[in-house]
């Protein structure tokens, strides 16, 4: 799952913080989430930052 959020357009990357998911999940969903008993994140959105770069031309 770690390999899956490192792709994810909500994966923040903090010194100072650390790395974590920007996505506010309730208590069931984020002990869900901890347990990894989900086989997929519903809020998985890979980031594509080539994507990004054509919309700014």
């Amino acid at each position: 799952m770690a390999d899956c959020c490192e792709q994810c357009a909500h994966y923040i990357t903090d010194e100072e913080f650390g790395d974590y998911c920007s996505v506010n999940l309730d208590e069931d969903e984020m002990e869900r989430f901890l347990t990894q008993n989900v086989k997929s994140c519903h809020y998985f959105q890979l980031y594509d930052e080539y994507k990004i770069v054509q919309k700014q031309n």
